[in-house]
């Protein structure tokens, strides 16, 4: 049986709102900070660490993310937003979408856009 894609919140997309609305609708969501990954992680070490836990990565800062997804082609996947594009409302849809949808093994090395599960 297919893996479901379980999903990591960085530091800049840790918003409790939206994290607490996953976890309720069921999805497997963690966020910066826990028990494996502190507040003040640099953005290579919340991917590495995400990685590390299985887990594809959400973020709104992209540039970081884009140039790390290059060093680091073996990523578990990397969900890229625009925090202005997107109310909560339609985040939080998007994002169950896409955890609804979506297969771990296929997200092996992909940077995609949230905006594709609107």
């Amino acid at each position: 049986m297919a893996k479901k894609l379980h999903l990591h919140f960085d530091a800049d997309t840790s918003q409790k709102a939206i994290y607490r609305v996953l976890i309720e609708m069921g999805h497997d969501v963690t966020r910066t900070p826990n028990d494996w990954m502190p507040f003040d992680a640099t953005d290579e070490q919340q991917l590495l660490g995400a990685t590390e836990q299985g887990r594809a990565i959400f973020t709104y800062n992209v540039p970081d993310f884009v140039e790390l997804s290059k060093r680091h082609p073996n990523h578990a996947g990397i969900i890229l937003a625009k925090q202005k594009n997107l109310s909560i409302g339609e985040t939080i849809t998007a994002l169950d979408n896409l955890l609804s949808e979506s297969e771990a093994d296929a997200w092996q090395g992909q940077v995609r856009w949230l905006n594709d599960w609107r």
